[in-house]
């Protein structure tokens, strides 16, 4: 899968890029066949114990039988094999023809994932690009599709951009590998009246998911098609459904149980009550027959079960009338 992320703080994206054109800076970025972008990522760097797993020997057997203990010089391609995945591994001290296939699995085990990662998505984004080579005409053509012309998509410098063309950029940029998903963090910061209608037109018309994190009503507004709203009162309230199953109307309340029980302000814990279960007319009877004779007994009706038999009998009672 190939996905897309737009900070919030949008020009962070290109600040140490403000010499480049915007042309130039997107075939930078996307000139290894990855988005460079990633690299920079707290999740995609290595900690230290991968790094000491990725220096060390790994045994490889050989076709005579034999095994030889070697170190990754790097990751060169991938395969699929059946149902799992097989890595191409140049090794140190060894000539390109000696490159060995392995499986995922094993690699993982020596700290390899995020190296994987990498590979994995240069092959997803060879997948979406093998159309539209990264070339200066292909990169202008894409920034002139989201709103900057060929005199600020490829003949000024970044830092001679508007906030909102730089926005643009950086939307356009994102944009580039055709990704599956979109995750847009407040995309909606100085774009004007027009490009704000745009940007929520092309996200309806988009085919692939997008993640949306905004403080514009109206921007989301316009997007959305059902809201759920969470108070904080233990319930979820849900209009404006109308994908059918489940259809609820506006206004209707679904009951959400968070957790089983919570601890109130003087440290008492309580118990959380979940969604009450539909009885049927035969459970009804059988517990007001049990409940009668606790109360010939004398006994007090003390569990909530006993209490809410009568909202049971209730609804029961206006089903009839309604018949």
């Amino acid at each position: 899968m190939r996905y897309a992320y737009v900070a919030q703080h949008a020009f962070h994206h290109v600040e140490q890029h403000l010499e480049k054109t915007p042309n130039e800076y997107i075939r930078w970025r996307f000139q290894t066949g990855e988005d460079k972008e990633n690299l920079t990522k707290v999740t995609a760097q290595y900690t230290e114990e991968e790094e000491r797993l990725m220096k060390a020997k790994i045994p490889v057997p050989q076709e005579d039988g034999s095994i030889l203990k070697l170190v990754v010089e790097k990751i060169l391609s991938r395969r699929q094999k059946k149902s799992k995945y097989e890595y191409e591994v140049q090794w140190k001290g060894l000539s390109m023809d000696a490159s060995t296939w392995m499986e995922r699995e094993k690699l993982m085990k020596f700290g390899f994932e995020k190296y994987m990662n990498r590979v994995d998505e240069r092959e997803a984004a060879r997948a979406g690009l093998y159309a539209r080579p990264l070339t200066q005409a292909n990169v202008e053509k894409h920034l002139i599709d989201f709103g900057l012309d060929a005199e600020f998509g490829t003949h000024n410098r970044i830092k001679g951009l508007s906030g909102g063309q730089k926005v643009k950029l950086v939307l356009g940029s994102a944009m580039w590998q055709q990704p599956h998903i979109v995750v847009m963090d407040e995309p909606t910061n100085y774009l004007d009246r027009d490009a704000l209608g745009a940007l929520a037109c092309a996200v309806k018309e988009f085919d692939g998911g997008v993640l949306l994190i905004t403080h514009n009503c109206e921007f989301a507004d316009a997007l959305k098609e059902e809201t759920w709203e969470v108070p904080g009162d233990g319930k979820v309230y849900v209009t404006g459904n109308k994908w059918g199953q489940g259809k609820k109307g506006k206004g209707d309340v679904v009951e959400h149980v968070i957790q089983d029980e919570v601890v109130d302000a003087l440290g008492n814990v309580v118990k959380v009550k979940g969604p009450k279960k539909k009885l049927s007319r035969k459970e009804i009877k059988a517990k007001a027959k049990a409940r009668a004779a606790k109360l010939a007994e004398g006994q007090d009706l003390t569990t909530d079960s006993d209490w809410d038999l009568d909202e049971y009998i209730g609804e029961q009672k206006e089903k009839k009338t309604k018949a």
